[in-house]
């Protein structure tokens, strides 16, 4: 069974660019608005980031923490929910999500929320196809990572309600 994933969405993201909307409403995943109203307990979660250390399969049970926002609105809401402990995609995973930005750099190993979300499920022995059902890049995205996937989908998502 998947741990749960806490995603904290920035208001104000172009929705036609969130690769996570579509699965709003999927069992065990949780969505919340940042900025945060009240703060939740994110004591037991790991958060996804860049520049940690590589989650693990011995990290499987915890709930995982996602923030869904453009690399230059990450750092803030990171500072929102510190102090957390955050654990990175393992390396050799690539985005196929196209990027635009001509102000910002991205992080070369960045991955899209919805790819990071596959990715470290994956990581942890749980592969869920159902979660890039609606995803655009998703032939892409799976043929980029071959190497990287298990064989086969063991675990898949409801439908959104």
């Amino acid at each position: 069974m998947p741990p749960p994933v806490l995603i904290i969405v920035r208001r104000g993201e172009d929705p036609r660019k969130c690769t996570v909307r579509p699965l709003r409403g999927t069992p065990g995943l949780v969505f919340l608005p940042y900025p945060l109203r009240t703060r939740p307990d994110l004591s037991r979660h790991l958060l996804l980031a860049p520049a940690a250390p590589p989650l693990t399969p011995a990290d499987a049970g915890r709930p995982l923490l996602l923030l869904d926002a453009s690399w230059r609105h990450a750092a803030a809401m990171r500072r929102a929910v510190e102090p957390v402990e955050a654990r990175s995609i393992p390396p050799g995973w690539q985005t196929a999500y196209p990027r635009r930005s001509k102000t910002h750099a991205d992080p070369e190993t960045g991955l899209a929320t919805v790819e990071a979300l596959f990715a470290a499920l994956c990581t942890l022995g749980l592969r869920d196809d159902a979660l890039l059902r609606c995803y655009p890049w998703r032939a892409a995205f799976l043929d980029l990572n071959r190497a990287r996937l298990p064989a086969v989908a063991v675990t898949a998502a409801a439908a959104p309600r």
